[in-house]
């Protein structure tokens, strides 16, 4: 029986382990892309505080556009009824100018005929 080695065994130079140096450019590598997904968090917290603000903007333009139609509507109601007042007041007018002009016409002929 043999025994057994009391470390990890010792890389050969050319077996491709990493050594020293690569390890700090890794590490760099991971770094820069850290940097680089902590920037795009930060510009995807920015886009959903934006896109937030746009629903919250949109939910008082869509009550602003609920009241205004509500208006409308009244506005076209009372718009209507007055209009059919004045229809029929000038529709009043109407007959009593035709009645007096009736009357004028039945005087002037039973005037002119006696």
């Amino acid at each position: 029986m043999s025994a057994p080695a009391a470390g990890p065994p010792a890389a050969a130079p050319g077996d491709g382990a990493p050594q020293g140096p690569p390890n700090l450019t890794s590490n760099r590598r991971l770094q820069q892309t850290q940097a680089q997904v902590d920037e795009v968090v930060d510009i995807m917290r920015v886009n959903v505080d934006k896109v937030l603000e746009r629903d919250t903007k949109l939910s008082e333009l869509d009550d602003r556009a609920d009241a205004l139609q509500a208006g409308a509507s009244q506005f076209e109601t009372s718009a209507a009824k007055l209009k059919r007042k004045y229809w029929w007041k000038n529709m009043k007018m109407m007959i009593i100018m035709g009645v007096i002009c009736a009357i004028i016409l039945i005087i002037i002929i039973v005037y002119f005929s006696t």
